[in-house]
């Protein structure tokens, strides 16, 4: 069990373009009692990057902007890595980083707003914030709105993830798509929390 073990972590460090030693007291853990999720998880992760709404390029573009959001920067080194490997441009990739920051700034900010939605105030006076970066994305209206619905769904904003799900329908993306993109969310934030 600790060969099969053994070699499903270093397959998945090969697969995510990590060095073979890399380590984190949560994958030291799970290797150590041979931990049957490893193989879960690796298997996880590489059904979200192959999803067949999701072209790769977006994919790795959107598991990179999770990585961002948790601030994990081996895995933020690694989906850079994988994206311009598919393609993906410096300018692309900062954008990326700057949707992400940008979500967090509205997910807080509008969660507020949602929790206190009978404070007539605070209802009514606009945001006052700076997104010029979403009015002509380098990546493109559909996919940086699908961002912004993975980063929101990830850190939990209600008013966010519907406001963005709704823009994503809007420009032609598919059910499908998005709940993929979602997946692929949820099983990436998984990945950062053992890798």
């Amino acid at each position: 069990m600790e060969t099969i073990q053994h070699e499903t972590v270093a397959g998945m460090l090969h697969d995510l373009g990590l060095d073979a030693g890399h380590t984190s007291p949560s994958l030291r853990q799970l290797s150590d009692t041979d931990s049957k999720y490893l193989r879960d998880l690796k298997l996880n992760v590489a059904a979200v990057l192959g999803s067949k709404n999701i072209v790769r390029k977006d994919a790795l573009l959107l598991a990179l902007a999770v990585v961002v959001n948790e601030k994990h920067e081996a895995l933020t080194a690694a989906f850079e890595s994988l994206a311009r490997n598919e393609g993906a441009s410096e300018a692309e990739l900062s954008e990326i980083h700057s949707c992400t920051s940008l979500m967090s700034a509205n997910n807080i900010f509008y969660r507020f707003k949602h929790y206190l939605s009978e404070a007539d105030y605070y209802q009514n006076t606009p945001a006052g914030l700076r997104m010029s970066i979403m009015m002509n994305p380098v990546i493109g209206k559909e996919l940086f709105e699908l961002t912004s619905l993975v980063v929101s769904a990830v850190n939990g904003c209600e008013r966010c993830v519907t406001a963005h799900e709704r823009s994503v329908r809007e420009l032609g993306s598919t059910e499908a798509r998005i709940y993929d993109a979602v997946r692929l969310a949820a099983v990436i934030k998984s990945l950062s929390v053992i890798i």
